[in-house]
């Protein structure tokens, strides 16, 4: 019997390798057209305007810091920890596809629709995994407007994607082992009280009219998601923090975000007479401009005497046995959808 033909498309935003502006300009306007568009009212003419502003900005302020983006690098390194892991897979699920894994962005190349559109006629089935654990809107909604775009009602026969990362037990157990491993007890733990700041992308709470936001933001889930962390760290006997707080990195525009910012985290630690804290941005599965520039920023500046950044799970061996164990019962599952129709039209058939 023939194999069929799967792909595994490992996606995330994208952020710019080489930092110029012929790179950043594109990337600029694809964020401001896909996510600033969802949440204000934005002009076709303002959107160039907008984009370039910010694509300015954003190289002036890195190039004066001399940083440059490490999300793609991460991405393809963890790409290669799960194909690796998948090769090695004595999944029964193997016998009857081939499997090839790829790496997609939403915002530089390869762009997501661009791979979609190349598997969609040379491949029975693909699996999408967006490389951020909470759903929303702005994450991996971007990923299924893509799908739906371009496997319009062939989506639910040969497209599968990733999701409800954020409440599997073991993501947590990973998370907290991580965590643990790379504290800097020698170091950390000369403060009197110590904090942890856990850092997540912020989420719209009302529109500028006062309103629940029309799109889905994942605010609930976010909560929860910090809640069952902060409870799997409190209770376990390794912990060394006194207090643990939500730091959320929000935008400006759309209305009002998320309270529990890592300012508000920070300050709210220094004001308590705490003199040590740790951040780790557990809300995103790989480093980017937002966390070890923008939080690591704010942690540095921050008059709290002893503090240590500690980096996203990134290529952590764990978290890609993780992932591709998810990933193979995605494949799995996807088959047995696929046989199951392949059953259905034969008897229809048959029948006629």
């Amino acid at each position: 019997m023939k194999k069929k033909k799967y792909a595994v498309v490992i996606a995330t935003y994208g952020e710019v390798e080489k930092l110029t502006l012929r790179n950043l300009w594109p990337s600029s306007r694809r964020i401001v057209k896909v996510i600033t568009r969802q949440i204000v009212k934005v002009p076709k003419l303002l959107i160039y305007f907008i984009a370039d502003y910010r694509s300015t900005r954003h190289y002036i302020d890195w190039r004066l810091h001399n940083y440059e983006s490490t999300l793609v690098e991460t991405n393809r390194i963890q790409t290669g920890l799960i194909a690796s892991r998948l090769r090695k897979s004595d999944h029964p699920v193997f016998s009857s596809v081939d499997v090839e894994i790829k790496e997609a962005y939403y915002f530089v190349p390869p762009y997501l629709e661009d791979t979609l559109e190349e598997l969609r006629e040379t491949y029975d089935g693909v699996v999408v995994v967006p490389m951020i654990p909470v759903e929303s809107a702005f994450s991996c909604g971007v990923a299924c407007q893509m799908i739906s775009d371009v496997y319009a009602d062939k989506r639910f026969e040969k497209v599968r994607v990733l999701n409800k990362l954020w409440q599997d037990p073991e993501l947590h157990r990973i998370y907290i082992d991580y965590l643990f491993q790379r504290v800097d007890r020698g170091y950390i733990l000369k403060g009197s009280k110590t904090g942890l700041v856990l850092v997540i992308h912020g989420t719209l709470v009302r529109d500028r009219a006062g309103n629940p936001p029309r799109v889905f933001t994942g605010l609930d889930e976010t909560s929860a998601f910090f809640e069952a962390i902060k409870k799997r760290i409190t209770s376990d006997p390794r912990n060394v923090f006194h207090e643990i707080r939500q730091g959320c990195m929000n935008h400006s525009a759309g209305g009002q975000w998320t309270d529990d910012t890592i300012e508000k985290a920070l300050e709210e630690f220094r004001a308590d007479g705490y003199d040590s804290v740790v951040m780790f941005p557990y809300g995103f599965f790989a480093d980017n401009s937002e966390t070890e520039y923008e939080a690591q920023t704010l942690l540095d500046k921050s008059s709290i005497p002893y503090k240590q950044y500690i980096r996203c799970i990134n290529g952590s061996p764990d978290f890609a046995g993780w992932l591709s164990g998810r990933i193979v019962a995605e494949l799995n599952t996807l088959n047995n959808l696929q046989n199951t129709f392949e059953s259905l039209e034969c008897c229809k058939t048959n029948a006629s």
